[in-house]
This record gives C-alpha cells, sequence and structure tokens, in this order.
C-alpha cells in the first residue's frame, strides 16, 4: 500500500506494507496491521483515529515476545490482567449443556490457541469420564508449547474443600507442566447454616487444613475461592478467610459474585475493601468472577479490575451457569480498546484473532445449551 491512508477521519502516514481489515468493532472502525514482525503497529478502535491509536515498539512487545517464567502468585508487571477460561466448567454447568470428552479436548486445544493464562477444565471428583478427559488435557494441552511465544497454558481443576476431591484433582492434573487447583468453599451465613452446617471457626479452619493438603500432594498453583464470597458474605468474614488461605499457601483468591446479585460499583468497592483489610494480600492474586444474572457481568469484571483485580474469570460466548459468565470476548476488548486510556494501561496477551474461530467452535460443539454471544 502506498505511504498513507485515507479514511473519513483524515490521512493516516504510514512507513510500511499495511493491510486494511474489516473491523469487527463498534462504528464501522478501520483497523491497521503491519507485520507482527515489524516493529509499529497502528490500530483503531473507534471512528476516530488519531495519533493516541498509534501503539509504539514497546507497547507491540506485549504480543509478539516470549513471555516470561510464569510464577503463581506474581506478574510479570503490574498492568498485567491473566484470563482464566471457565469454559470447560462453570460454562458445562449451562442449562442443557453436554459435551463430550473429545469436544472438551477440542476446545482445549483452541483456548490454547487463543493464549488464555490458565483455563479450568473440569471436576475430576464428579466422574470417571470426567476424570479420564482431564488427564489427557494435561498430558497434551497442558504440555504444548507455543513456538512463537514460549507460552504453555496453565491447566486448573476445580474442588470442594474435601481430600477426596483434592486428591482426584491432582492425580488428573499432575501431569500438566504447570497445574493448578481451584479449591472453593462457601462464605456466606446463609449458605454456612443451611449448605455446610458449620460455623464460622469451623469453615476457617477447613479451608487451611485443604489448602495444605493440597500442597502436600504437590500442588504449587493454589487457588481458593469463596462462594457467594462477592455476594451475601460478610466483608470483613471474607478478609479473615483470605488472610488464612494466604498463609496455608494459596497464591491466588478469587471473589465471586456466585449468584449474580452485584452491580458495578459495588462489586469494585467490595474488592477495593478487600484489598486494603486482608493481610499479605500484595503477594498474591485476586481474582473476579461475575455471573451475568442482571446483564453486568462484564461491567462487574471490569470494575473488578479498576479495584486491582489481575485476574478475570470468562467463558467463551458468556455460556454459564443459569443466565452465564462475564464474556471472554467482551472483557479482552473492553481492555483491548480502552485499558490504556481508561484503565490505567492493562491488557492481557488473548490472540484477538483467535476470538471468532473460538466462539464458532463453542457454538458449534455446545449440544443442547444457550449460547449468549454467536
Amino acid at each position: 500500500m502506498a505511504s498513507s491512508l485515507l479514511t473519513s477521519s483524515g490521512t493516516i502516514p504510514t512507513t510500511r506494507s499495511t493491510m486494511v481489515v474489516r473491523s469487527f468493532l463498534p462504528f464501522g472502525s478501520v483497523r491497521l496491521i503491519r507485520p507482527y514482525n515489524k516493529s509499529f503497529l497502528a490500530i483503531s478502535c473507534c471512528s476516530s483515529v488519531s495519533k493516541k491509536a498509534e501503539t509504539s515498539a514497546t507497547d507491540l512487545k506485549h504480543i509478539v515476545e516470549r513471555w516470561p517464567e510464569y510464577i503463581p502468585n506474581k506478574l510479570p508487571d503490574k498492568n498485567y490482567v491473566r484470563v482464566f477460561d471457565t469454559t470447560l466448567r462453570d460454562g458445562e454447568q449451562s442449562p442443557g449443556a453436554a459435551l463430550t470428552p473429545p469436544h472438551k479436548i477440542e476446545i482445549a486445544w483452541q483456548l490454547a490457541k487463543l493464549r488464555v493464562d490458565i483455563m479450568e477444565v473440569g471436576f475430576p471428583a464428579s466422574s470417571e469420564e470426567e476424570f479420564e478427559t482431564i488427564k489427557t488435557i494435561a498430558k497434551t494441552v497442558g504440555n504444548e508449547v507455543d513456538e512463537e511465544t514460549g507460552y504453555i497454558p496453565v491447566i486448573c481443576v476445580i474442588a470442594r474443600s474435601k481430600e477426596r476431591d483434592i486428591k482426584a484433582a491432582w492425580e488428573s492434573v499432575k501431569y500438566a507442566k504447570r497445574p493448578r487447583i481451584l479449591i472453593f468453599t462457601s462464605t456466606s451465613d446463609i449458605h454456612l447454616k443451611y449448605k455446610l452446617k458449620m460455623n464460622r471457626d469451623e469453615v476457617l479452619e477447613m479451608v487451611v487444613r485443604s489448602i495444605k493438603f493440597a500442597k502436600s500432594l504437590g500442588f504449587e498453583d493454589i487457588e481458593f475461592g469463596c462462594e457467594d464470597g462477592g455476594s451475601r458474605s460478610d466483608k470483613d468474614y471474607i478478609c479473615k478467610v483470605f488472610e488464612e488461605a494466604i498463609k496455608a499457601g494459596a497464591t491466588t483468591l478469587a471473589c465471586p459474585d456466585t449468584v449474580g446479585i452485584n452491580m458495578p460499583r459495588e462489586y469494585g468497592e467490595l474488592l477495593r475493601y478487600v484489598k486494603a483489610n486482608t493481610p499479605g494480600i500484595d503477594d498474591v492474586i485476586l481474582s473476579t468472577h461475575c455471573h451475568n444474572d442482571l446483564g453486568v457481568a462484564t461491567a462487574n469484571t471490569i470494575a473488578g479490575i479498576c479495584a486491582g483485580a489481575r485476574q478475570v474469570d470468562v467463558t467463551i460466548n458468556g455460556i454459564g451457569e443459569r443466565s452465564g459468565n462475564a464474556p471472554l470476548e467482551e472483557v479482552v476488548m473492553a481492555l483491548k480498546c480502552r485499558g490504556a486510556y481508561l484503565m490505567g494501561g492493562v491488557y492481557t496477551r488473548i490472540d484477538t484473532r483467535q476470538i471468532m474461530a473460538t466462539s464458532k467452535m463453542v457454538s458449534l460443539t455446545w449440544r443442547g445449551a444457550s449460547v449468549y454471544f454467536p
């Protein structure tokens, strides 16, 4: 192409060969993409093109350079946001969902192409078929190295705070290069009374015991999640549980809006409170987990990031229990388009060129389930 490009916003100077790609973003914006091995990239995320739309070679390194060593409780820099995809676990809890093992494995490979940081692939204690499927994913996808970046996905499984669940988790996922366990326990008083039939002190002891047991088996990457924590739990009790979880060895802490009742302002305020009142929380990663019952899962997730969360739980097409989860597509593109200017420079390493293929794959293979974002 010539050395300049005429758009509705004026002439954009170019210094290298440029492809014009029809944008999937609002307002029919033009996207200019130079080859990734060059030192310059210009992207427009809205109809108005300005100098701010040009990112430097320093910004470009987030896309193409080899990724730094993965450390469970540390980030390469303070603005990096890890993407935790739970399509194969929480997504499979959507009404009518029925994925065969080959489907789950196929989607796991595609999630690796998408370059999600962590993929939660199931609940190994739930059935023998689930256990074996997870083991296959751990042995294959969990050891595949991206030649361009050196990226290897973290393979995560979920477990209740029970030794049987935690043992099954380790035996299924230990074959992955980077295995993770997500241990969850209810923390709201209504769950403690009617579901667990335990008091707060008993739950606190169970949390510590389960995390230490996971460490004894070999887990070094341990996420702990407060079920119903972001919805109906006492804030000070969450802080106490998180404090003890950190002492026991947790590397990531999740504060889920399990029943989807939070609005963005209150969810952001909750995470700010947790960040400010939990000793040791700066030594771990804080995660969001938002459901879409009130249609604000994406907004809540963004509010959580602005409050200091540096991991986001998402699913492809927003699929999930009840009204679904925060959609990966929306959260990632919100950060890609507005993260630099409105959220302090936050970013992910998702390969956005793979979003459409991943969305279509999930749409086609998700038998019987609603797809929220076709």
